[in-house]
């Protein structure tokens, strides 16, 4: 019934030239999804419940001080409204829950790549490795998303929700 959520989620998460003209709203540990906020159309054929449009987004500058890199960046996790969705005569809190889940990991994972950002040290390829590392924390990422679906029964098993609803809360320090 909700096989499709992830998959439209990374197709907007890997497509970054997509992403630049969509409407999006950043994560905040204040900002909670509502059903208001899924404005997308719902695919036709589609089967999911709901789907949650989220992804990862950096940007980076580097200079030299004393003869050492120095690089600024930032990392961010964004939602996106347009291309989320829902079908409100079968979804509930339950599943709004396990929505809000999914962008909340998503942010778990634009906090491991600042991380790695700030641990890694650079050379003058940059660009390159820069580029490597957000690829890399994409396919966590998608692998991480696919195990909560797959755990949850896409939120249907409600103890293994609440489990994860205690790891996500806790690795995002809440």
């Amino acid at each position: 019934m909700r096989r499709c959520i992830l998959v439209l989620s990374l197709l907007f998460t890997f497509s970054p030239s997509f992403i630049w003209a969509q409407e999006e709203t950043p994560w905040s540990s204040n900002f909670r999804l509502q059903w208001k906020d899924f404005k997308g159309e719902i695919p036709t054929g589609a089967n999911a419940a709901a789907t949650t449009a989220s992804g990862i987004s950096y940007n980076f500058s580097s200079s030299y001080e004393n003869g050492q890199m120095v690089v600024n960046y930032r990392v961010q996790s964004f939602f996106y409204p347009t291309k989320s969705w829902y079908r409100p005569q079968i979804c509930n809190d339950v599943t709004l829950l396990h929505e809000q889940l999914h962008f909340d990991i998503s942010e778990v994972f634009a906090r491991k790549m600042a991380k790695e950002m700030s641990e890694t040290e650079f050379t003058k390829n940059i660009k390159q490795e820069v580029r490597l590392l957000y690829k890399r924390i994409l396919k966590e990422l998608d692998a991480f998303q696919r195990r909560y679906d797959l755990e949850t029964d896409f939120s249907r098993n409600i103890e293994k929700q609440k489990l994860w609803q205690k790891q996500i809360s806790s690795f995002l320090g809440n």
